[in-house]
């Protein structure tokens, strides 16, 4: 698995169309302008035909989870992309944004460890960095 930077591991996501990676990285702009933790992209092309892309971050607190989620809309609203959902904004513990292609999740980290996306999305995937430690 890739590494960007400290804060944000990504799996590899293959090419595709451009309106597709503007709006993957005006949703990344919107998750580290409010300091989002632990992001995480999953591509789930043949996985699923809800979405390409899941990106998972986690917030601070309801009211951080709350304001990365309207930071996300905001943002994907200037790229000319309007969600076609939002839920869990009350509640804010888990809110998901569906942007079509891509989905994004914004949970506190106790929801998100319990729920565990990233472990239900990336079974059976090859893991070469865990393969070669063994």
């Amino acid at each position: 698995m890739a590494t960007r930077s400290t804060s944000r591991k990504t799996t590899r996501i293959p090419a595709s169309s451009t309106s597709e990676q503007a709006l993957r990285r005006r949703v990344l702009a919107a998750l580290d302008e409010l300091k989002a933790k632990d992001v995480r992209e999953i591509d789930v092309r043949g996985k699923t035909s809800i979405a390409d892309l899941l990106i998972v971050a986690s917030g601070t607190s309801s009211r951080h989870v709350k304001s990365i989620a309207d930071e996300v809309v905001k943002f994907a609203k200037q790229a000319g992309v309007l969600p076609l959902g939002v839920e869990g904004q009350q509640e804010a513990e888990w809110v998901l944004v569906d942007l079509g292609d891509i989905i994004v999740h914004v949970m506190l980290p106790r929801i998100r460890e319990f729920y565990g996306l990233e472990r239900l999305w990336t079974v059976g995937d090859d893991m070469p960095e865990a393969a070669n430690a063994s």
